[in-house]
């Protein structure tokens, strides 16, 4: 039969899709082919038409069992003999289904990289007309890919050991061009035929939603399409489960699919979506490939994925039909956080040297921040993800959130070159928390020990939102005026267009939606470890570490091992004994006899034994060492230490009610008792700083002579009904006093 006959009397086709015909012929004509070609465009059909047509067996090396049995199902169901050999088959089974293939009844072999060169299957390749090699999901190849394989090298071994070289044929539906040559060397592919179809889905609408609401998003719109076909994907299993619940409660039809799930239950569920006895499926990542389902109306991602090759091929399972679909991602900056986790959670492979671990986490990374501007940037989201891949595209397409949301363009020009003048002062020694944090003004220990607030930028822009200030980076990286490192500390760092840029009288604009946040209270940053100087946090991530070892060993999460409030304490106590490592949050008797030794001599063999300062000077350690503990466990009156007196920021001028608040601030809040303006007031009262007087009528607490001499004053508010009232201020003496009588009025 010729292409055309087995188009339709196997597949039911008339006509071919763009690309798939010139494929075919390349094939058959003896010639080796990549093809680069978007999810839905009809991959599988360019190797299984062509295995048709020629005379021996076609093997395709596929990555998943799923996928392959999938695949064999729905060929076997047309009528095409195939088989697949992989761990699912015990080892009879596997024998016999090689003995079918030997005599000719099979026209395609799926088989798992990692069976290529087991002796059984050698023998059967060795001895057997191969008439073609297809290598489905070839990004799994390179090293530069997202789902690099090692397994996927013995591919290469095995086409040498045939005695007659095949046709190798090369698929995959997500490359850059660095992955797309690693593929054409590392497969060895001869004189090949290379496409690299269009990425673009023109019926694919793709959104971006910024909101810390997810759930209640992610419920309304499905009860808006519940009676179309969806996919929710989440970044892990207790999303899925706490997502499948909560729509499961309200009546929706769903199910679910992730690897902490039973087998027969995952094949079940993945059953029921496909034969549409179930609307929505909630997956991990762990659902998908392979999945040829055409009517997907829409795909939503709960949590932000870790590359745009991993979004792009999750999205790219809606509108396979060709009718229109909806890619909607529900972003929030823990989505960074969660992500960054799941990366540092991986575990190194034995067979990777340090370099090319280290090769690996620095282009895990660089995805990762590449996904990460995609989700905050303002231009056209089709044009993004195809530049991301190599394509050119219009500037916009008429059919995203950004090109069809009303933007209000700001003009950001002096905040952006407040950012590229204040990464060049510094050195290009800081990542984007620290460059922001000194534009608002915070007062946090990290900028204190950085000596941040000595630039002219520090407090510069202090009523401007964390989210706009970083907004406004991440632009700039985008257009090139800023560069960032690929490790973990992702530093900024000035490039050949900021130096033009700080020249230039260019405006620099940066869309905005009107009902976002543009102003907004400057916070510290809360973030515990901030606290840690260099060396702390070098402790600190080693602690992370020996923490995910420890959890491996035991088969549990690991925070049930250790909180980072734990190994945080650890770092700033530093215990050598196992009465200090009692001491430290999170620690119990039971832990301890468990693993708790095992921090206890890393933490002596990273000091060599010595009592070190690992945090900035003035940082809010959040507790105090355990001697000061009240007994009882209850708190104790507020008592201004010795310590505490040392950090009091006397100013100028500031109100009675604001400097209690700054004492507060510098005690510890779980073994001690607020400081109230009310016990400060009566003692003022008590020793005549203050008087009780009439103040338009009405009886009011009022500064003496005795007070006002002693920088203690009142200055007058209005209300915001515009009505006039007294606050009691005082000056850098005042405030010096009270913390002196503190000492007599607070006694322990």
């Amino acid at each position: 039969m010729d292409k055309y006959q087995i188009l339709t009397s196997y597949f039911g086709y008339r006509n071919f899709r763009e690309g798939q015909e010139e494929i075919i012929e390349k094939l058959v004509s003896g010639q080796d082919v990549l093809a680069i070609m978007p999810t839905g465009a009809g991959k599988s059909l360019c190797y299984q038409v062509p295995a048709l047509m020629m005379d021996g067996i076609t093997i395709v090396v596929s990555p998943l069992i799923s996928l392959m049995m999938d695949q064999v199902k729905a060929l076997n169901e047309i009528g095409v003999h195939a088989a697949f050999i992989n761990s699912a088959l015990t080892e009879g089974q596997i024998a016999k289904a090689l003995s079918y293939a030997k005599e000719g009844r099979y026209k395609l072999i799926y088989v798992a990289p990692e069976r290529l060169e087991s002796e059984g299957f050698m023998d059967f390749a060795v001895n057997t007309p191969i008439s073609m090699v297809t290598v489905d999901e070839a990004h799994c190849i390179s090293q530069w890919g997202q789902d690099f394989r090692p397994s996927y090298q013995r591919i290469v071994t095995f086409i040498q050991a045939l005695p007659k070289r095949p046709i190798v044929a090369a698929f995959t539906a997500t490359a850059t061009k660095r992955v797309k040559e690693d593929i054409l060397c590392v497969l060895g592919l001869v004189n090949p035929y290379v496409m690299v179809k269009g990425f673009d889905r023109a019926n694919l609408y793709f959104e971006v939603q910024r909101t810390k609401k997810k759930t209640g998003r992610v419920r309304e719109y499905i009860k808006a399409h519940e009676d179309e076909s969806g996919i929710v994907y989440c970044a892990t299993r207790r999303n899925v489960d706490e997502l499948y619940t909560i729509l499961n409660e309200d009546g929706i039809s769903v199910t679910r699919y992730h690897a902490g799930l039973s087998s027969q239950e995952r094949k079940q569920n993945q059953e029921d979506f496909v034969f549409d006895r179930t609307k929505i499926m909630i997956a991990t990542n762990a659902f998908g490939m392979g999945i040829d389902k055409p009517n997907v109306r829409f795909v939503l991602h709960y949590n932000m994925p870790q590359s745009m090759e991993n979004y792009y091929q999750e999205a790219g399972r809606a509108g396979r039909d060709g009718e229109p679909a909806e890619c909607i991602l529900f972003y929030s900056p823990q989505d960074v956080v969660i992500n960054q986790f799941l990366l540092e959670s991986k575990e190194e492979r034995a067979e990777y040297t340090k370099e090319e671990q280290m090769l690996i986490v620095s282009q895990d990374q660089e995805r990762l921040r590449k996904m990460t501007f995609y989700c905050t940037t303002r231009q056209c989201l089709r044009r993004y993800i195809l530049n991301y891949f190599g394509e050119t595209a219009p500037m916009e397409c008429k059919n995203c959130s950004n090109c069809l949301e009303e933007f209000e363009w700001v003009d950001a020009t002096s905040i952006a070159k407040a950012i590229v003048n204040c990464v060049k002062k510094t050195g290009q020694r800081y990542g984007i928390n620290v460059i922001t944090g000194t534009l608002r003004g915070e007062n946090t220990a990290k900028l204190r020990a950085y000596r941040m607030n000595e630039y002219e930028e520090y407090g510069k822009y202090n009523e401007m939102s964390v989210r706009f200030l970083k907004d406004i980076v991440n632009t700039l990286i985008e257009r090139g005026m800023l560069a960032i490192t690929n490790d973990k500390y992702a530093l900024l760092k000035l490039t050949k267009k900021s130096g033009e840029f700080l020249l230039s009288d260019e405006t620099f604009e940066i869309a905005y939606r009107e009902d976002e946040e543009i102003k907004g209270k400057v916070k510290g940053n809360k973030k515990i470890s901030d606290n840690l100087n260099s060396k702390g946090m070098e402790l600190f991530e080693q602690l992370r570490s020996l923490r995910l070892q420890v959890a491996k060993e035991r088969g549990i999460p690991p925070y049930l091992v250790a909180a980072d409030r734990t190994l945080y304490e650890m770092c700033v106590r530093l215990p050598f004994t196992k009465q200090e490592m009692m001491a430290v949050y999170g620690m119990g008797e039971r832990k301890y006899e468990q693993y708790g030794e095992r921090f206890v001599e890393h933490i002596r063999m990273f000091t060599s034994g010595k009592k070190e300062v690992l945090y900035f000077q003035g940082a809010d350690l959040e507790f105090q060492e355990p001697s000061i503990v009240p007994s009882g466990g209850r708190k104790r009156e507020f008592v201004l230490t010795k310590e505490m007196e040392e950090e009091i920021p006397f100013e100028l001028e500031l109100s009675i009610s604001d400097f209690v608040g700054r004492l507060n601030e510098k005690r510890d809040e779980r073994i001690m008792k607020r400081l109230t303006i009310k016990k400060v007031e009566e003692k003022l009262l008590d020793e005549h700083y203050l008087e009780w007087g009439f103040l338009d009528g009405y009886r009011k607490k009022l500064v003496s002579q005795k007070g006002r001499e002693a920088g203690i004053f009142g200055k007058e508010k209005i209300s915001q009904r515009g009505n006039s009232y007294e606050v009691l201020w005082c000056g850098e003496d005042g405030q010096k006093l009270i913390a002196e009588r503190l000492k007599e009025w607070c006694k322990e």
